[in-house]
Formats: C-alpha cells, sequence, structure tokens
C-alpha cells in the first residue's frame, strides 16, 4: 500500500506567505508518511483581484512557484501534484491554469492545462466568475505512470463534466488528483457527491485538494478536502481550514474491485 495526502489551504494575495504554509503542509503529510501529496488549485496565489495572477505567470520550468514545487519534492523525496500554477499562455493578457507534476528528484514529469473555465454567475451570493477573461483552456487530458499507479489529473470546474472522467479512465488512470477551489455556495451544493460519483464511474481513487475558508479578497471556499476509495467510500476528510488528509492507498484492491464488477468493461457508448 502507498500512502497519499491532500492538502487544504485558504490562500491569500502573498505569494511569500502561501508558499511558507504549504511548505509547512507537505512537510507534516511527508511526517505522516505520504508518498504523493496533492496541493489545491491557486495554492500560491489567491489575489485580490483575477488579473493579479497575470502579473505572477511563469515560463514552464522558470520561477519561484515551479522552484518551490521542485525543492520540496525533492527535500521530502515525495510526489508532489502542485495545484495550479500560472504559467506563460500565447495570449500576453492571460495564463494557463497548469497543474504541474514532480517526482521525488524534484524533476517536473507532467503538465495539466485546466480544460473547462468557471464563468458563471451565482445569483445566491451575487458572485460572478470569468476565468475565460485571464485564463487561456487547455486541449488534452493528461494521465501518467507513477509509483503508486496510472495519475490522471483534473481542476476545480473539470468535475462537472464525467466525460474527461471517462477519458482518464480510458487512459488507464486508477487514481485521480483534483485539485480545487470550489465556492462555497457550489460546494456546499454539489462538491461531495460530484467528488464521490467520479470515483465511482471510474473506479478510481479520487484525491480532492481543496482551498477551504475566508480569503482576504472576500471569497469563502468550501473546503471539504477528501480522499475517495474506487467505492465512493470517504477514507478522510477535512471540513475546513488549513490541513491534511492521509489515507492508504491499494492498488490490488482496486485491481480486484475492477475484475469483480468490471463497469468499465461493459461501456456500450463511446
Amino acid at each position: 500500500m502507498n500512502k497519499i495526502a491532500a492538502i487544504q489551504m485558504a490562500s491569500g494575495p502573498n505569494v511569500s506567505a502561501n508558499l511558507i504554509e504549504a511548505g509547512r503542509l507537505i512537510a507534516l503529510a511527508a511526517e505522516a508518511g505520504a508518498q504523493l501529496v496533492v496541493l489545491p488549485e491557486n495554492f500560491a496565489l489567491m489575489g485580490m483581484t483575477e488579473r493579479d495572477k497575470v502579473g505572477l505567470r511563469e515560463r514552464e520550468g522558470e520561477g519561484p512557484i515551479q522552484e518551490f514545487l521542485s525543492r520540496q519534492a525533492l527535500r521530502h523525496q515525495l510526489w508532489i501534484v502542485g495545484g495550479t500554477v500560472p504559467v506563460e499562455a500565447s495570449a500576453p493578457d492571460k495564463i494557463r491554469a497548469a497543474c504541474l507534476v514532480y517526482d521525488t528528484r524534484g524533476k517536473q514529469v507532467a503538465r495539466y492545462d485546466k480544460i473547462h473555465l468557471f464563468d458563471v454567475a451565482l445569483k445566491e451570493s451575487g458572485e460572478e466568475y470569468n476565468e475565460s477573461a485571464t485564463i487561456e483552456p487547455g486541449e488534452a487530458p493528461v494521465v501518467l505512470d507513477t509509483p503508486f499507479g496510472r495519475l490522471g489529473l483534473a481542476v476545480c470546474y473539470d468535475l462537472r463534466f464525467p466525460e474527461l472522467f471517462r477519458t482518464l479512465a480510458g487512459q488507464g488512470a486508477e487514481l485521480i488528483a483534483l485539485p480545487a477551489a470550489f465556492t462555497a455556495i457550489t460546494g456546499k451544493a454539489h462538491w461531495e457527491v460530484l467528488v464521490r460519483a467520479r470515483a465511482i464511474e471510474n473506479l478510481s481513487y479520487l484525491i480532492a485538494s481543496a482551498q477551504g475558508g475566508y480569503h482576504l479578497n472576500g471569497r469563502h471556499t468550501h473546503g471539504d478536502s477528501m480522499i475517495v476509495d474506487p467505492w465512493g467510500r470517504v477514507l478522510d476528510r477535512l471540513p475546513s481550514g488549513s490541513g491534511i488528509v492521509v489515507a492508504d492507498i491499494d492498488s490490488g484492491q482496486l485491481q480486484n474491485r475492477r475484475r469483480t464488477f468490471p463497469v468499465l468493461d461493459h461501456r456500450r457508448l463511446a
């Protein structure tokens, strides 16, 4: 068995402070025996405006946020899924919300750019979000080999698009990392049911790492980071605040479940 962890934060506009807090929580996860750690979406910055992240965008392979992730992976000898990092886009006034994966050597081994962008208005709270104004969407799903099994990547709003998760399963994903920053309203209504559904539908472990709390920009994120097994059972969770969620994953049990309950082999529609 392997131990994995999801980190929950309530990030703010100060990148240095956010990285210090992320480093503290990564160290706690390492002390708990985690070999794979997933950080939440926007872990390094929850700016006062949506444009703040554009000013911090980094070239792939360069910049303080990516250097931080590489150092942490090497220092603690673990794999890190780096939430999302603002990486250069083709448009000068936008970024790619890049989910970067680092191995124990501190080497970046995968990158997934968030495909589905959160352009919605919430009448309950008057909140409006328009991610496409500052984020350029990705195009391709990503699954990679790790010592813990085939790892698929998704980010936040992607959770509402089951076809992406089915594609990840079709590419062999056995566990899926989901960095997120769900709003308090949508999270209360849908977060747990969607996370568990994606795990059940695809007979995969789901590692959901969320922002959770009140932010200086006025946002309130739902939190409830959790690790869910392929049968939909919540192995560990953190309702709110900063902290870690840790659980063991059993690849043998997963393969046995897929053999005895072969729902993935029973698909009839492409």
